[in-house]
């Protein structure tokens, strides 16, 4: 009986953890695909949708972590600068430095570069 009741118990709790639903840890919204389509082709108009795509993950996250995914400010950053509009695009490339430290040694090469 007890045995019974302890299986019955387990297989409970196995079947509710299987139904809980996680929130992401960022929202990335339509990013991925703006990119994919940006690289793919290359047009002003999709370099223009990517750069919207950005600049909503950037100012709009309700992921559990509620900050920047990583290599966005990156990506957005270098988009800019690419774009002409460099000291936005460099102040996004610090930005990214600072929420991921470890990024810090790539993404200053890319400043220097940038900067010569």
């Amino acid at each position: 009986m007890i045995k019974r009741l302890i299986i019955a118990v387990i297989a409970a709790t196995a079947l509710y953890s299987c139904g809980t639903v996680q929130q992401p840890l960022y929202s990335w919204y339509d990013s991925q695909d703006a990119t994919y389509k940006y690289t793919k082709r290359a047009t002003e108009a999709d370099l223009n949708r990517a750069m919207a795509q950005y600049e909503l993950v950037i100012n709009k996250q309700n992921g559990t972590r509620m900050t920047v995914p990583p290599g966005m400010n990156a990506e957005y950053g270098f988009l800019l600068c690419k774009a002409g509009k460099k000291n936005e695009g460099i102040a996004l490339l610090k930005e990214e430095m600072r929420l991921y430290p470890e990024s810090e040694k790539f993404i200053s090469r890319i400043i220097n570069q940038l900067t010569k």
